[in-house]
């Protein structure tokens, strides 16, 4: 049930920023280049990355 609640909240949270980046992204001064597309796209899969090796690595230090 646990894992159930984690995988619900990171779903939750990913649809929030792909909301966030596709109709917040219109009052961001930001000129459109291919390397700001780059960075707009990944960044999201990198800070989902970062969250879970964080808690790969809590869970791995308590068994």
């Amino acid at each position: 049930m646990n894992q159930t609640g984690f995988i619900f909240k990171v779903l939750l949270l990913s649809a929030f920023i792909s909301v966030l980046i596709k109709y917040g992204g219109l009052y961001l001064p930001l000129s459109p280049t291919s390397t700001t597309a780059l960075i707009v796209v990944l960044l999201p899969s990198i800070f989902m990355a970062i969250a879970l090796f964080q808690r790969f690595q809590q869970q791995s230090s308590k068994s």
